[in-house]
Parts: structure tokens; sequence; C-alpha cells
């Protein structure tokens, strides 16, 4: 586990969302990180286009993001698909409207804190879901029974972040205690049953002829994931059905599934795989 010097090279991007939303957080935080690095280059991009490009050229410095839970999981999406996380550390200072999954990684919510974790911090590993579309995951994933009448959800058929993000502020989603200590829970489904197979590892955990009320992927740090099903029950209450492995396909019916914080879909098959200790994040030197 590395350890973080003040002679780091920093490139900073700053979320504008978060920015307006927050310009007070947003100062202190690069004062506190324009402080304390040897060099740091600040940048706010105007659009996703401007977002990659800064990423994409960030030579040797070391990437921050400061910005809500969008931006981190934009961030991470984008190191991917240029195949960069395995070579890159990466840094989140949250500020915005959403910081639960930041928090549930371990991340400090208070600016100062989190700029200081930045600077003497040290990397931690973590795992990632990462889908057959090359979609990832960080925290929970969700899959709701179809939608009742009136409550239909909005999809990104596309999974690019930025419209990911547009659902992410018309489909508000509660924050969630933690099951784990890096880990969100996933959150309350809306009502009536789906008919899904969920396998975990080839082997099938439930099968289309019992309708289930929700299913929920959880990434570890063991590379393995949680999987969990809540069967329909008539009468008596279903069991919950429980299983780990490292590789988890959905199919059945048209179904929307949630994504950290965006909603994806609809889909009839979806296979995701762990990537352990894909994601380099830079946590308190304490955890």
């Amino acid at each position: 586990m590395a350890t973080f010097a003040t002679s780091d090279q920093l490139l900073v991007i700053i979320d504008p969302v978060s920015r307006r939303a927050d310009g007070e957080s947003v100062r202190i935080a690069k004062d506190v990180l324009s402080a304390g690095a040897a060099s740091t280059k600040v940048c706010v991009p105007e659009d996703p286009e401007e977002f990659a490009r800064a990423l994409a050229r960030r030579g040797s410095r070391r990437p921050v993001v400061i910005g809500d839970d969008r931006a981190l999981t934009r961030a991470v999406a984008l190191l991917h698909r240029q195949r960069a996380l395995a070579e890159c550390v990466l840094s989140v200072v949250p500020v915005g409207g959403s910081l639960s999954l930041a928090h549930a990684l371990g991340v400090p919510t208070s600016p100062v804190a989190a700029a200081r974790a930045v600077l003497e911090g040290s990397e931690r590993r973590l795992d990632l879901l990462v889908d057959d579309s090359d979609g990832v995951v960080l925290g929970a994933l969700r899959i709701p029974a179809p939608p009742t009448a009136g409550g239909v959800l909005p999809a990104d058929p596309s999974g690019r972040p930025w419209l990911q993000s547009l659902v992410r502020t018309l489909v508000p989603i509660r924050p969630s205690r933690p099951s784990r200590p890096s880990r969100p829970v996933a959150a309350p489904f809306p009502p009536g049953p789906a008919r899904l197979r969920v396998e975990v590892d080839g082997t099938t955990l439930v099968d289309l002829d019992q309708p289930v009320e929700a299913v929920s992927v959880t990434p570890g740090v063991s590379g393995s994931a949680e999987v969990v099903v809540r069967p329909s029950s008539v009468g008596a209450e279903a069991a919950v059905l429980q299983a780990y492995g490292r590789t988890v396909t959905v199919s059945g019916a048209d179904f929307r599934y949630r994504a950290d914080a965006a909603v994806a879909g609809p889909v009839r098959r979806r296979t995701w795989t762990v990537r352990a200790g894909a994601l380099a994040l830079t946590l308190p030197a304490t955890q």
C-alpha cells in the first residue's frame, strides 16, 4: 500500500456542477491541495469531452476529482475505457449533492479532511464490477422489478456516463447504510415480482419459474461479489437467497438496473465480472 508525499504533482479536475452547487467547499479543497502539493494544475472542464481529455493528458500527475458521486463514477469509467486503471491512483474530494458512494468507499466527506487524505493518505485497492457492455460498478448494483403504471424509470441505453448523470437527477436514490465497511447496501425496490434467471459462476441461484422481488450484487475486497436474491412470497415469506462468486449473469424479461447512481437498460441479459483490486483509490492512511 503506497503512501503519498507532498512532493506529488497533482492534476485537480473540478466538476462544474459541484462548483456551482458548493463553490465555497470547492475553493477550500483547492486551497488545501495547492498549499500541500509540490505542483498543482487545476482544470475546470465544461463538458464530458473536456473532462475525458484532461484525464487522458494527465501525464505523470496524480488525478484528483473534486465533485460528487457522479463525477467519481465518470472518472473511474473513463480510466477503465482508457485501460488506465491499473497504472493510475485516483483521488477524490467529495463536493456536491450526492456523496453516499464516496463515503461508503471510505473517503471523508469533509472537504478539508478529504483534501488532506489526498496529500497524506495511502493507496487502497478495491474490487469493481465490469459488465459485458464495458460498464463499471463501484458500489451496489440493484435490479428492481418492472415498474408499475405511472412509475416508469428513465434509462440510459447508451451507457454514456454524462447521460447517466442526467438519469441520476431524474431518479433520486436514498443514501443507504453500508453492510460492509467499504460498500453500500442496496436501497429498497419498487413492488412487483419479476421472472429472472440469476447465475453465479455458472450455477443457477434462481430460475424463471420463481418470481423475485429484487436482486442485488455488491463487489467486495476479496475478488468475489455478494449476490442477494429476494424471492417473491405468497402467504409465507420466502427465504432470501445468497451466494458469492466472481461472475454474475442475470437474464429474463426486459429489466432495468441501478448501477451506483445511474439507471441502465432495459436489457434481457447482462453479465458482471469482478475485477479484483482494479481501482486504486486514495484513502486516509489510518484505514
